[in-house]
């Protein structure tokens, strides 16, 4: 009995699909949950497991692009696993069936082929190797011949290039977009074109939220089994402010604009296939260790390329936090619907004014990009602002005023 291998409805917003990769290959015995390939949608990659056990028969190459519910190859379920060793066994005999290459005879070899020295003084001369009978082995052009031959009358100079040779490397290589790299790249052009968006900027003093942090990681991490990181903190300081500055967190939808009591906090993740963003749900309602699990598992799903469409759709707010990688400042770019992010950046000591006197403080830059449509200047900058303050004195974020 032959089962077919069909691409599985992935999303309800999702038609077709990249083939990305085949796990196993044709004609390989497979057993029921095995991985056969990996499918790449617009949000994420994921795993095709087998349905059944049997021999593996492929119908569509890697690199296909596949409708949804679209065949792409079956399991011969009548066949036999093969049984241990078989393989081991079977290898003397198809290594004792594999022919020793035949030796080159010398009628083989190509004639008129130049000695490099006699390549080098036909080049310059401009002669053809075809004008030249060679005297050596087989007709092989020697240096000799090279010498005694004498352009045609008719050959027109060989030019000697006049272009400078460049030291290094100059390849190239061309490589098909992936299709979730296709859909960042259309998300963000749509973003440009669509929204009136606007960044406003501010900078925290991360003195009190480093102590904090220092003072209570090792016995956070005892009791919670995870690490107290700041993302925790950020994005407890921006659901406390969401609910201060609603528009913040809403979305255009048309002519209408619709408002949530929630706050599912998309957090940039960056994978090697592409940024993605899964979604924190009701962040409001999560404490610092919880807000701290979720991100660990959601980026771990992310990593392994195991994140589901669902995981990823929803969110009403983002933020990225470019400093990992060493940015200092930076405008991020809205993630569609959504009408603000916030963008974090690198923590560096700099000199500031505190009281009349210049000290040094570890500061950080952050950035607000938001839709003007909705949200008006007053409330970006007030939204800001108060994250600034819950971010410098981190007790107001557990007391929660």
């Amino acid at each position: 009995m032959s089962v077919e291998v069909k691409i599985p409805v992935i999303g309800e917003s999702i038609t077709e699909v990249t083939l990305a990769s085949w796990i196993k290959k044709d004609g390989e015995y497979v057993k029921e949950g095995d991985a056969l390939c990996e499918v790449e949608s617009d949000k994420a990659t994921m795993e095709l497991p087998a349905t059944n056990s049997g021999v593996l028969k492929i119908t569509k190459e890697a690199g296909t692009e596949c409708k949804i519910g679209e065949v792409i190859g079956s399991i011969d379920t009548s066949a036999t696993a093969p049984a241990a060793g078989a393989s081991k066994a079977e290898a003397p005999k198809a290594e004792a069936k594999v022919e020793a290459p035949k030796a080159q005879s010398s009628n083989d070899k190509e004639v008129n082929h130049p000695s490099p020295a006699a390549r080098k003084i036909l080049d310059e001369k401009g002669v053809a190797t075809t004008d030249v009978k060679g005297t050596g082995k087989d007709g092989r052009i020697t240096k000799e011949d090279a010498l005694n031959a004498n352009a045609k009358p008719a050959a027109t100079p060989v030019k000697t290039s006049t272009a400078a040779v460049l030291p290094g490397s100059r390849n190239t290589r061309v490589e098909k977009m992936t299709r979730l790299r296709k859909t960042i790249a259309t998300r963000l052009v749509e973003a440009k074109n669509t929204t009136a968006m606007l960044t406003t900027f501010n900078e925290v003093d991360m003195s009190a939220l480093m102590e904090l942090r220092k003072k209570y990681k090792d016995s956070f991490k005892e009791k919670h089994g995870v690490n107290l990181g700041f993302m925790s903190f950020f994005t407890k300081a921006c659901t406390i402010a969401l609910r201060e500055f609603p528009a913040v967190n809403a979305q255009i939808l048309g002519e209408d604009v619709i408002f949530h009591d929630y706050a599912d906090i998309g957090i940039a993740v960056s994978t090697p296939k592409g940024l993605v963003v899964p979604v924190v749900r009701n962040a409001e309602n999560l404490s610092l260790a919880g807000i701290e699990k979720e991100i660990l598992n959601l980026a771990l799903k992310a990593r392994d390329g195991k994140i589901t469409i669902e995981e990823m759709q929803g969110g009403t707010f983002s933020i990225t936090n470019g400093g990992v990688f060493g940015s200092m400042l930076s405008t991020p770019i809205l993630n569609i619907p959504q009408s603000a992010i916030l963008g974090m950046h690198n923590i560096v000591e700099r000199p500031v004014a505190v009281n009349g006197q210049v000290v040094i403080r570890p500061i950080m830059y952050l950035a607000l990009s938001y839709d003007h449509r909705i949200i008006d200047g007053r409330e970006s900058v007030s939204f800001l602002k108060k994250v600034k303050e819950l971010l410098e004195d981190p007790s107001r974020l557990l007391l929660d005023v």
